[in-house]
């Protein structure tokens, strides 16, 4: 688990004698905003030094790229249909980055989540076949329980291989979504699978009176409004409660967390079947609103866009939401780019590779930039100080 190394707050201002050691008000608020300006201006900057490297890439190919950039304009935000192909693009990006998240406030390394998501979609498939004939407003609250129940027991044995026995979960997550993988492409295949679905394996449909619509006024499923409600919930849970609290202590130093009596154990595993059932969750809405059903097209690698989204956002459920409609918007352009430029439909993925690559660079950054540091303004001013009396 990771250490807190963030630095302890000095006084910004030589105190006065018979007044608080409190630095002025419009110091305070300078304070305050150059700490948040931190966590987006080092992912900002991160962003156009990734698409920097990946222009090289362009050249290198002899391809242009300001038509890339135009490309993606037009196709993940130019035009009223570009918009809402990219929302629904974000939709299962907003579940997956939260499996990761979540777990991040504890100092895990989750990445997993792309196993919870066609597990979570194969279960809502198999539970809507005993639920044929009940009121969808009944049958669709089940089938996403049978889903988020089945992510939160997948993702939650990871936090338990890492609490009580010390497995890497980051290792363990990564091999379990494996086999998350290839057992439900077994059950696709053969148990659940429809003997209708010939070219493509496939379970018996959910049937239509278990579908999912989209949201009132847009062509996009329910499952962005469910997502940004539950990044919402997540937020709250995480800064805004006793148990959020814990977890960040956790995280920060776990002897002293043990030390202070907080039970590390349950919050690894709790977290973790957390962001397990949040990445099921994805699976339901994709099975429930887009297929029909569960076949191979739920592995669309959907959990590994979300490791980067997570990381790009800091892993702050707000921030998931503004940076998973971004990387869906890109997504979402990678057919045009993919006919107009002549490229293959994966220079995509070397992009998000780029941006990984960069991002992860980019966590060495914080805390070196005195702008951003308001513990260092007093020394800095100390220095200023001392050097004008010298003159």
């Amino acid at each position: 688990m990771a250490a807190d190394t963030t630095a302890p707050a000095l006084p910004l201002a030589e105190p006065v004698p018979g007044a608080p050691n409190r630095p002025p008000a419009a110091l305070q608020a300078r304070a305050w905003l150059a700490r948040r300006a931190e966590v987006v201006a080092i992912p900002v900057g991160a962003v156009v030094a990734g698409f920097g490297l990946f222009s090289l890439f362009l050249l290198v190919l002899g391809k242009s790229p300001v038509d890339f950039v135009n490309l993606v304009w037009r196709g993940g935000f130019g035009s009223p249909f570009a918009l809402q192909n990219s929302l629904q693009r974000a939709a299962p990006l907003l579940f997956a980055a939260l499996c990761v998240a979540l777990p991040a406030r504890l100092g895990l390394v989750v990445i997993g989540g792309e196993g919870a998501i066609v597990l979570g979609g194969v279960a809502a498939a198999a539970a809507a076949q005993p639920l044929q004939g009940w009121p969808a407003t009944l049958a669709v609250p089940l089938m996403a329980l049978a889903a988020a129940g089945a992510g939160a027991l997948w993702i939650g044995a990871v936090g338990a291989l890492r609490a009580y026995r010390g497995v890497n979960e980051t290792i363990a997550s990564l091999l379990m979504s494996y086999i998350a993988i290839a057992l439900s492409n077994h059950l696709i295949e053969g148990v659940l699978r429809d003997p209708g679905s010939l070219n493509k394996p496939s379970t018996w449909p959910i049937g239509e009176a278990f579908a999912v619509g989209p949201l009132p006024g847009l062509d996009v499923h329910w499952g962005l409004g469910v997502g940004a409600i539950v990044c919402l919930a997540a937020y709250l849970l995480t800064e805004r409660t006793t148990t959020g609290f814990a977890a960040r202590i956790a995280g920060g130093n776990v002897r002293a967390a043990q030390i202070q009596g907080l039970p590390v154990g349950r919050l690894v595993v709790g977290f973790t079947a957390l962001g397990g059932a949040c990445a099921a969750l994805a699976g339901f809405f994709e099975v429930a609103a887009v297929h029909g059903n569960a076949n191979a097209s739920l592995n669309a690698g959907f959990g590994y866009t979300g490791i980067l989204v997570a990381f790009l956002a800091r892993h702050n459920p707000l921030g998931i939401m503004p940076v998973a409609f971004l990387l869906g918007g890109i997504e979402a352009s990678s057919g045009l780019i993919q006919r107009r430029m002549q490229l293959p439909d994966a220079t995509v993925l070397v992009l998000e590779g780029l941006l990984f690559l960069v991002v992860l660079l980019s966590e060495t950054l914080y805390g070196r930039f005195k702008m951003f540091s308001p513990h260092l303004w007093a020394e800095k001013r100390e220095t200023s100080n001392g050097a004008a009396a010298a003159a």
